[in-house]
This record gives C-alpha cells, structure tokens and sequence, in this order.
C-alpha cells in the first residue's frame, strides 16, 4: 500500500505530471491526425469518383449549381488539409500556430460565401454576417501577424516544470 502511495505522490509532481500531460497530448493529436488523413484520402476518392462520373455524362450540366457543389467539396478538402497542417505544427513546434488556425477560418468563410445558394442575396442578415466574420478574421490575422513579426513566440516545446520545488 505505501508504494503505490509513493508512485501517485511521484505521479503528482509538477515534472512527472507535465510529461504525461505532454505524451497525451501528443498521442491525441497523432490520432487525430490518422483519423483526419483517412478522411481526407476517403474524400478525395468520392469527390475523384463523383466528377470522373459527371465528366462522362454529356449532359451533365457544369455552370450552376453542380460547379458550386464541386467547389465546395474541394474546398472543405482544401480545409481538412489545412486542418491536418494544424495538428502536425502543433506535433512538431508543441505550441498552436494561430495565423494558421485564422487562415483556416478565414478558408471557412469563403468556402461558405463561395457555395451559397441562389437567392441568399435577398438574406442581407446572412451576407452582412458574413462580411463580419471575414473582417474580424482579417482583423485578427492582421494583428497576429504583426505582433509575431515583432516578437516570435514564446513557447516552442513540451511544458516544462517551474523552478520551485514539488512538495
């Protein structure tokens, strides 16, 4: 009984505590990342499947709704891959790169302005949102960038244990 009282004492300490919470995550995000890239190759069959299909139709109408559909789906891949690019500079530097988060966002939006569907300019609540949204996005990355330029990041590793003493 007293050791495995010992080892959840160790376990509790700054050091060891850390270094677990940093192997997790780090497990996570490599899982995330098979389970996204499994998505992505299964997307990209569909979509390669879904417009060879099409391209051999020779009716298949391109210029209206059928090219926005196309787009969208390329562009939710697009951001699935911008998504995968989060996880792996996350597994790589251990620190969240929020220019590209914002660009992912900023991706996001213009996905959803690009696919609306006819008739949404009579919605002027949705297309003034919109604008909002990628104004504050842009307002965001702009501030993120410019501060980054002037400061680099600070944290660049796993989490470290601080300079007092575990009790």
């Amino acid at each position: 009984m007293e050791t495995v009282i010992k080892k959840l004492r160790r376990l509790w300490q700054d050091a060891t505590y850390l270094e677990l919470i940093d192997r997790s995550e780090q497990s996570l995000a490599k899982l995330l990342g098979l389970v996204l890239l499994v998505v992505l190759v299964a997307g990209t069959v569909q979509l390669t499947i879904g417009v060879t299909a099409a391209v051999l139709q020779p009716d298949t109408p391109w210029l209206g709704s059928k090219i926005n559909a196309v787009l969208g789906d390329l562009l939710t891949l697009l951001i699935a891959v911008e998504v995968l690019q989060n996880v792996t500079s996350y597994l790589r530097r251990h620190v969240v790169q929020i220019e590209l988060v914002l660009l992912t966002a900023m991706t996001a939006v213009a996905r959803k302005v690009i696919v609306l569907p006819p008739g949404a300019e009579n919605k002027p609540e949705l297309l003034g949102g919109l604008g909002i949204a990628v104004l504050a996005l842009a307002a965001a990355f702009w501030l993120v960038r410019s501060v980054n330029i002037r400061q680099p990041p600070a944290r660049t590793g796993p989490a470290i244990r601080s300079p007092e003493q575990d009790p």
